[in-house]
This record gives C-alpha cells, structure tokens and sequence, in this order.
C-alpha cells in the first residue's frame, strides 16, 4: 500500500504507480468520491487482469475512462456539440461521469461493440497526476463493497486487507467517500440524468 497526499503527490510514488500500469499492473486509488479500481487503457494484459479481479467480462461491466483533461478524453469520443462543450467545461474536473458516444478508438482497445463510454475527471491531484504521467487513461470501475449495507468502502486499511493479494497497488489517500459520481447521459438530444450522485445536477442547466 502506498500512502500519497492530495494535496502534494510525491512524483517517485506517482512513477512507482505508472510503472505497475506500464506492465499491465491493476490498481486501486481514491477520487472525489469513492475509491476506484482500474489499469491502464491501453494495456490489454491489464484490462484482462482487471476484468479477472471484478469478476465480469468488458460486455458486461459499466466502465469508465479516468482522464486527465477534455483534449485525452475527445480521443475516445464523437465529436461534441458546444452545448456539451459547455457542461462538460463548466463541471469537469468534478464528481461526474458523463455518457457519451464512443469513438471507433474503444473497440480497437476493448474488442467488443461499445457505442458510449463513461467520461470521468476527477477532482483528485493524485488520480490527474497518475494519468497525466501515465499518458493513457485508465479505464476505471467503481470499487464496491461485498457488504449490501454498506455500497462503498471508505477505508483504505479495510480496502487493502480485502484487495491486496488481487491487485498490484492500493494507494492510500485517505477516507474516501461513499457517495458515488452523478452518472449523466448526453448521448441523445436530452440530458438524461442516470443517477445522481456527489455532483449537483444543477451545474448542467
């Protein structure tokens, strides 16, 4: 386990991390609101081992693409409308994950049939740091708890007696919350609000 701070992550334990990723490495870190688990996009080693830990195939699982600014995330989307621009612009980085249509760049990467991928950037120095080293998104999942009361484990102590000998890494950044990203749906003419989470859907209008 690795102990990194928001507020100033040590580059060394950043470089440790985009390592593991490089060589198809599974990790778990914090965001701004739950804790995540994910690899490196690009590393198909990496998503296959990913896809071992949670326990479903890709067609089956709602994954999303951690990035580190809107110029990486438009590599794996359709071109966008200002008005999407707009709300993007106005809410990111935040608790938000937003639907929008694939690219023909996600079924190259994933080989399966994709049409919207799930867009996140967080508002967390240590999960923007890690991409931005990495140079890649990481495709991400959020890391729920076995217990049903109980959706999303908070601790990182809990979570790495639970996940480390399944995962390479878990980086300790503190308590995280339990209250997962507002989940948007901007593939359509609508915004169509999927779940409401941390981030106020009054941002959008």
């Amino acid at each position: 386990m690795l102990k990194i701070y928001d507020q100033n992550p040590e580059m060394r334990k950043i470089a440790r991390v985009v390592n593991s990723l490089d060589k198809g490495g599974v990790v778990i870190y914090p965001t701004d609101t739950v804790y995540g688990i994910g690899c490196d996009l690009h590393n198909k080693k990496g998503v296959e081992k990913l896809m071992t830990v949670l326990g479903k195939k890709p067609s089956k699982i709602k994954l999303s693409f951690i990035c580190h600014d809107l110029r990486q995330a438009s590599q794996y989307i359709k071109p966008i409308n200002t008005q999407i621009f707009k709300i993007l612009k106005k809410t990111l980085p935040g608790p938000f994950t937003f639907l929008l249509n694939a690219s023909n760049e996600v079924p190259k990467i994933l080989n399966i049939s994709k049409k919207a991928v799930g867009i996140r950037i967080p508002d967390n120095n240590i999960i923007l740091t890690l991409v931005k080293e990495l140079g890649r998104p990481i495709i991400s999942a959020s890391l729920k708890d076995e217990d049903e009361i109980v959706e999303y484990t908070a601790d990182p102590e809990l979570i790495f007696d639970r996940y480390h000998s399944r995962v390479d890494i878990v980086i300790d950044g503190g308590i995280g919350g339990n209250n997962p990203s507002t989940v948007i749906d901007l593939t359509g003419s609508k915004i169509e609000i999927i779940r409401e989470g941390a981030g106020s859907v009054d941002l959008l209008f």
